[in-house]
């Protein structure tokens, strides 16, 4: 269980058409986090976004399936280090980042 103080964010950056083993890359990685027992994890798509092609991939009335995805997980450095090479062995391309956090909060209020 995570409790406040010093932990780590790793922040992945893919696109939505991205997928690893047949299945929508987001679904495998939130399944192998949660399956490691890390602390908790979250995804957002983007509205709008471009990566190392300078590609722009927006959101507009048609509605572009490859838009942006940014995953966040939280969780002990130790943990998130142990995790990294699962995340970096299904990514063809994406950027991965890792940085200090302090957690103030996890969970309900006791």
């Amino acid at each position: 269980m995570l409790i406040p103080g010093e932990a780590m964010r790793l922040r992945i950056h893919i696109g939505g058409n991205d997928s690893f083993d047949g299945v929508p890359l987001v679904d495998a990685i939130v399944d192998r986090a949660r399956e490691a027992g890390l602390a908790g994890l979250t995804a957002w798509r983007g509205i709008a976004g471009f990566g190392e092609s300078a590609h722009v991939h927006r959101i507009d009335l048609a509605l572009s399936h490859d838009l942006p995805i940014v995953i966040e997980i939280v969780d002990a450095a130790d943990r998130i280090d142990a995790f990294l090479p699962a995340v970096q062995a299904m990514l063809g391309t994406g950027l991965i980042t890792r940085e200090a956090v302090t957690v103030l909060r996890y969970g309900a209020a006791t």
